[in-house]
């Protein structure tokens, strides 16, 4: 699993909006709004993938 960290990520809402855009490019994952991070379930290349769907759904990764 590789971890995302995603602080601006506030309520249950945020960790629905996430789900649903990553499901919809078929990416497995899991989201821990107490952790405010998203555990991607997958290669290098589908985190790369999810970065960039979280960044275009106004929740961008912090390295």
């Amino acid at each position: 699993m590789i971890k995302l960290n995603v602080p601006d990520m506030h309520c249950g809402k945020c960790v629905e909006r996430i789900q649903n855009a990553l499901k919809a490019e078929n990416i497995a994952c899991t989201v821990s709004l107490e952790e405010k991070a998203v555990y991607i379930d997958g290669c290098e290349n589908c985190a790369k993938t999810a970065a960039t769907v979280l960044d275009d759904i106004g929740f961008p990764v912090q390295q």
